[in-house]
């Protein structure tokens, strides 16, 4: 009883279009009042619920991808991608997947990213011949996949939620998402021959070394990110505010294209959104609790307790209603309400940890381009200016591709573990 009428508060309030994180506090207050408990333990749960360290990461990748974003880094990029792999046919479409994978790693935000990449390539997809529903497919899926790559805020948010290590599931993403980048790859080389899309240009040695010299600048956050989290010579908030000061004199020294006022707007943003994502922490920690009163757990091991036997089976049904809550309720939702209820089940039969999350991450990111409510997909779309009826048939096999990545991930769970382990941070 109580579960339900804090799940009608919340789906009334949600159709009402008030913020998904008002919807969770409102939901849990009324929760509360049912339940009989004190309304105090909103307070407290919000401060506690906020004493995280790792949460300090998320203003500083926030502000520092939204610089990048701002000074144009995706372009260099953009032309790396297209100078690697721009000679074989569809390479423009691969280029897209590519840079999708660089991109990732300095930027931290999916929406800043799809704005980015849609801004700087669709334009280039058209001319080029490429259908609007395909670029905006391809926009799409090299996103979803994307998200797998550090530093994503999901991956900080969900190693809080799952008190795992941040630096741990940042190293874990790096071979799944080239593994889904590699799926995502060969669909695009078969779509190539098959749409006959043309070659993008030809390449030449000395066109790549000055792709590559231009793209030195924001490739350091990669390589700096990986080793130092490789060597153990930081941790993720460390890293946060290392690559925060890097993007910042970068923009300011290199690319000379960024105000101080503008500095100061995208660190203000920041810090809006930080709020927002702890607030939302904070208010699900109730929804959490009131969860836990109901019999939603105990709800959730009967209806998966067939599939404890088979781990993979297990993860696949769990990364599905991910997937769903993703593309509903965007990502952050969905790991603060769903993974921790989910997360205790699947350890009790075995998985490993940060496998676990690893997959939930890679489901979330499906689910925000997911038709036809994912979030991540009707910003791309708008960017291709095409409706979601016209492009789900073109979709499809992105979609597959992305599916196949993901079960490749869930069947072989050492592609998540294998450098966190042999950098000694799991055993």
């Amino acid at each position: 009883m109580i579960l339900l009428l804090t799940l009608i508060t919340f789906v009334a309030l949600l159709i009402l279009s008030l913020p998904i994180v008002f919807c969770l506090g409102a939901a849990a207050v009324v929760g509360l009042v049912v339940s009989g408990l004190p309304l105090q333990q909103v307070g407290s749960t919000i401060v506690a619920a906020s004493q995280s360290w790792v949460l300090l990461a998320i203003p500083s990748f926030v502000f520092a991808g939204s610089l990048m974003e701002r000074a144009g880094m995706s372009v260099a990029l953009v032309e790396l991608a297209r100078a690697m792999v721009g000679w074989l046919r569809g390479g423009l479409g691969m280029s897209v997947i590519v840079v999708s994978y660089f991109f990732s790693d300095i930027c931290g935000s999916k929406m800043a990213e799809v704005s980015a990449l849609g801004s700087a390539l669709m334009p280039s997809l058209k001319r080029a011949g490429y259908r609007a529903e395909d670029g905006a497919s391809l926009i799409a899926s090299g996103t979803a996949m994307g998200m797998l790559v550090p530093p994503a805020i999901f991956m900080i948010v969900i190693s809080a939620v799952t008190n795992q290590s941040a630096v741990a599931l940042f190293l874990a993403g790096f071979i799944p998402a080239a593994v889904m980048a590699v799926c995502l790859c060969v669909l695009v080389l078969i779509q190539a021959h098959v749409l006959n899309w043309p070659k993008d240009s030809r390449t030449s040695l000395q066109r790549l070394l000055t792709a590559a010299k231009n793209a030195a600048v924001p490739l350091v956050i990669p390589v700096v990110i990986l080793g130092g989290f490789y060597m153990g010579a930081f941790t993720a908030t460390e890293a946060g505010a290392i690559v925060a000061l890097y993007s910042l004199l970068a923009a300011k020294f290199y690319y000379r294209n960024v105000s101080w006022k503008e500095v100061f707007l995208l660190a203000y943003e920041a810090g809006v959104l930080t709020g927002v994502v702890v607030f939302l922490l904070a208010v699900a920690t109730i929804f959490q609790y009131l969860m836990g009163l109901s019999g939603a757990p105990e709800f959730l091991g009967w209806a998966l307790g067939p599939l404890e036997s088979t781990p993979w089976l297990f993860l696949t049904a769990v990364a599905i209603l991910t997937l769903a809550f993703g593309m509903v309720l965007e990502g952050l939702p969905a790991a603060v309400v769903l993974i921790p209820v989910v997360f205790p089940l699947a350890t009790k039969i075995g998985i490993h940890p940060v496998h676990f999350d690893i997959v939930q991450t890679a489901a979330v990111g499906i689910g925000l381009f997911t038709p036809p409510l994912g979030v991540g997909l009707l910003m791309a779309l708008r960017f291709a200016d095409v409706s979601v009826g016209q492009h789900a048939k073109a979709y499809v096999p992105y979609l597959l591709a992305l599916f196949v990545g993901l079960m490749l991930i869930i069947c072989i769970p050492e592609l998540s573990l294998l450098l966190p382990r042999s950098a000694g941070l799991i055993k």
